[in-house]
C-alpha cells in the first residue's frame, strides 16, 4: 500500500504486493502501467500525487513529430515535468556537451533544463487562464536545440487546469417582476455565471435557496450550463409581495467552489399576457470591420393585451457572453440592435446576447429570447516573422543542410486568412525548410565562398491566403567566416 507524505516522499507496506499505477490525467487517455515488487525499477520514474489525489504531472511517450508532457498550472518553480534526455534517447552528459537549450516564443521562459540530470522543469509560475481561458486543452509549445550536429525537437507541454477560480456572477442582484396571475410551469432564465477555469472545474450546476414557490431547472450543453427559474404554484401578492432567493453556481472541482447572487421577485398584479418574441433564438452574422452604429438585427415581439399593456420596450440583459453588453446596444422602442464598440474576430468570434421585451402595463411583464451573433473574419492582420537561434558567422565550408536560423511565422487571423507561406527572395545559397506548420529552418543550400561574398543579405517574405493577401518581410544578414582554403600565390 502506497502512503504519500506532505513533503512529497512515499512509503509502502512490505506485507502486501506493491504496484505503481500510472494514470494519465488527460480524460482522452486511459493507459495503465503496472510494475510488481520489487519496486521501483532501477530507472523507474515516480509521478507525485497530492493529498487530493490529483496528479501533479503526467508524461506521454514522444512520437516522431513531438515530445509531449503535461503539468498542472500554479506548480512551484523547479517542479520536474519529465526527463528530456531520456525521451531524446541521449545521456545527460550529451546535453551539456552539445549545448542543449530551450527556445520559446513566450514573454517568459516557463521551462528550463537541468543539464546534469536531463530533467525538464518549471522555471516560472504558469497561470493556465492567462493562455487558454475556457478551453479544454492548453498546450505550450517550445523547441529544444542540440548542436554538433544541430537537431531541433518540438516539445508540447499541456497545462492542466486546477480549480483555483470560483464561479462569479456579473451582478449582485437580479430582479424579476412576475404577475400573481402567472401559471405554474412558467420559466424565467436566470443570470449566467462565469468561471475562469475549464473542463470539469468550470460551472457545472446551479442551486437555489429553499422556498415554496420556485424550483430550478438546469440544462447543460457541450460548452455551457444554464438555469431557469420554474414557477411551481400560483403567487399571491397580498400574501407575499416580494420573494428573495439566493442563486448559487457550483463548479465541478474537487473540492468544489461556488459563487452566489440574490434574486428578487416582485409579485405584481394583473397584466395577464406576456410579450412573445417571434423567435426563441435569433442568429445573425456580421463582419468584424462593420462600422459603429450599424444595425445588425431588429427584434420583434408581440403582446395580446391592449393599450399600455401591449406597448413593448426592448432591453439587453446581463448574462450570455460576458462582453456582449459592451459590444452591442438596443433601441428600446424599435428593438434595433446596433454595434456600439469595435468587433475583433481574433478577440471573440461569437457573442450570445440575452434580450428582454417588457410591456408598459402597470404590472409589467417580460418575454425573453437570445441572439447569437457570429463575427466574420476579415484579413486585417499581416503575418509576423520571428527569427531565433541565429548562427552567425557561418563558416564558408559549411555543408548543405547546415541550420543557420529558426524562422517562425504567426498570423492572428483565422481560416484561410491565417494560413501562410514563407519564401526567400532572390537566388542565394540558402533555403527555408518547413519543420511543422509555420515553423521553418533556414539552411545552407549551396557552396559558400567568403572570398566571393562575405555577407549574404536575405529577404524573407511571408504571405497569407486572404483576399487580398497580406505580406510582411524580414531582412537577415548572414556573415561568412573564412577557412584556410586558398594557397599563397606570387603575382608573377
Amino acid at each position: 500500500m502506497i502512503t504519500t507524505h506532505p513533503d512529497g516522499s512515499w512509503s509502502y507496506s512490505k506485507a502486501t504486493q506493491q504496484y505503481d499505477v500510472c494514470f494519465s490525467s488527460d480524460t482522452l487517455k486511459s493507459d495503465v502501467v503496472v510494475f510488481p515488487a520489487p519496486f521501483p525499477p532501477v530507472d523507474g520514474e515516480l509521478i507525485s500525487i497530492n493529498g487530493g489525489d490529483t496528479f501533479t504531472r503526467t508524461q506521454t511517450l514522444p512520437n516522431k513529430d513531438k515530445i509531449s508532457y503535461s503539468v498542472s498550472e500554479e506548480v512551484d518553480k523547479g517542479t520536474v515535468v519529465g526527463n528530456i534526455a531520456k525521451d531524446l534517447h541521449i545521456s545527460a552528459q550529451q546535453l551539456e556537451e552539445r549545448g542543449f537549450r530551450i527556445v520559446s516564443g513566450y514573454s517568459k521562459m516557463y521551462f528550463g533544463a537541468n543539464l546534469r540530470t536531463g530533467a525538464l522543469f518549471v522555471s516560472d509560475k504558469i497561470d493556465r487562464e492567462e493562455f487558454c481561458s475556457n478551453t479544454l486543452k492548453c498546450p505550450l509549445n517550445i523547441q529544444a536545440l542540440l548542436n554538433n550536429p544541430m537537431n531541433i525537437y518540438r516539445i508540447e507541454v499541456n497545462i492542466l487546469d486546477v480549480n483555483d477560480n470560483a464561479p462569479a456572477f456579473s451582478e449582485k442582484i437580479h430582479v424579476f417582476n412576475i404577475s400573481e396571475s402567472s401559471s405554474a410551469g412558467e420559466r424565467y432564465p436566470l443570470p449566467a455565471a462565469h468561471d475562469a477555469d475549464a473542463g470539469i472545474n468550470s460551472v457545472k450546476t446551479f442551486k437555489i435557496s429553499q422556498n415554496e414557490y420556485f424550483s430550478i431547472d438546469v440544462s447543460s450543453s457541450r460548452d455551457s450550463v444554464s438555469a431557469e427559474l420554474v414557477l411551481q404554484k400560483a403567487l399571491d401578492r397580498e400574501k407575499q409581495p416580494a420573494i428573495k432567493l439566493t442563486l448559487i453556481a457550483v463548479d465541478g472541482g474537487k473540492p468544489s467552489k461556488s459563487g452566489s447572487m440574490q434574486i428578487l421577485i416582485n409579485v405584481i398584479d394583473v397584466n395577464d399576457n406576456t410579450p412573445l418574441f417571434s423567435k426563441s433564438l435569433y442568429k445573425v452574422s456580421v463582419s468584424e470591420n462593420v462600422p459603429l452604429g450599424t444595425t445588425i438585427l431588429k427584434l420583434d415581439a408581440t403582446d395580446l393585451d391592449e393599450g399600455s399593456n401591449s406597448e413593448i420596450k426592448y432591453f439587453l440583459m446581463r448574462g450570455g457572453t460576458v462582453e456582449s453588453s459592451n459590444k452591442f446596444d438596443v433601441f428600446p422602442d424599435s428593438g434595433e440592435i446596433v454595434v456600439k464598440s469595435h468587433l475583433d474576430y481574433e478577440e471573440s468570434n461569437v457573442y450570445e446576447i440575452r434580450v428582454r421585451a417588457t410591456d408598459r402595463g402597470a404590472s409589467p411583464r417580460s418575454g425573453y429570447s437570445k441572439v447569437l451573433v457570429e463575427v466574420i473574419d476579415v484579413n486585417d492582420n499581416a503575418p509576423e516573422i520571428s527569427i531565433t537561434s541565429m548562427v552567425s558567422p557561418v563558416q564558408e565550408n559549411a555543408g548543405i543542410g547546415t541550420v543557420v536560423a529558426l524562422v517562425t511565422v504567426t498570423d492572428k487571423d483565422g481560416g484561410p486568412n491565417g494560413l501562410n507561406s514563407c519564401k526567400i527572395q532572390d537566388s542565394v545559397p540558402f533555403k527555408l525548410k518547413s519543420n511543422y506548420k509555420n515553423y521553418y529552418s533556414l539552411t545552407v543550400d549551396g557552396p559558400l565562398d567568403r572570398e566571393t561574398v562575405s555577407v549574404h543579405n536575405l529577404t524573407i517574405t511571408a504571405a497569407d491566403e486572404g483576399s487580398p493577401a497580406l505580406t510582411s518581410t524580414a531582412v537577415l544578414n548572414v556573415h561568412i567566416s573564412d577557412v584556410n582554403d586558398n594557397a599563397p600565390t606570387f603575382p608573377e
